[in-house]
């Protein structure tokens, strides 16, 4: 079987080690599984919340070609945090005669794997709005409290050790 690896990681705080994991950890799989590795696609910083990915769109156009049969993902919130999307998706690849395949959750061919693959699917999409609601709650707690969130500093300020907003007295009469 030909197979091709997609691999992702979501936000600039991820490093490249993640990538190097899941494309090891695929390869392993694919090995034991007599598959062999085609290609790889591999999208960096952006989340699979959307289907707005690069990468995760030319494997979907690569898939009409035929040059393989299987996306090995690490797990299949690799491939989709959207159930709508992983089906919408996947009913494409099937029509082009490819399978999405993790290859850490043993799912089976049997109905008992349609039940888990979905379970697996929901908790994706789950996690990823849970994660936000909690980021957003932080965020509003920092900014309530005068803290920095991050990103680009506030020219005239400087963070303290407290990551508080202070007058920078260099640059502050600049701004004034």
């Amino acid at each position: 079987m030909k197979a091709v690896i997609y691999a992702r990681y979501s936000s600039d705080n991820q490093r490249e080690e993640s990538i190097e994991g899941q494309l090891r950890e695929c390869k392993e799989y694919a090995e034991k599984n007599d598959m062999l590795i085609v290609n790889t696609y591999i999208d960096r910083a952006l989340s699979a919340k959307t289907d707005n990915r690069p990468e995760f769109q030319r494997t979907i156009k690569d898939s009409t070609l035929g040059l393989f049969d299987i996306i090995l993902v690490w797990k299949l919130d690799r491939f989709a945090r959207n159930r709508y999307d992983s089906a919408y998706y996947k009913a494409q690849l099937k029509k082009n005669g490819v399978r999405v395949i993790s290859a850490k959750e043993t799912i089976s061919d049997g109905p008992e794997g349609i039940i888990l693959e979905s379970m697996l699917e929901g908790y994706a999409e789950y996690y990823s709005a849970e994660l936000s609601q909690k980021i957003i709650r932080g965020m509003t707690e920092n900014a309530l409290n005068a803290k920095f969130n991050g990103g680009c500093k506030t020219f005239g300020y400087i963070i303290d050790e407290n990551k508080h907003f202070q007058i920078d007295p260099t640059n502050a009469p600049i701004v004034k």
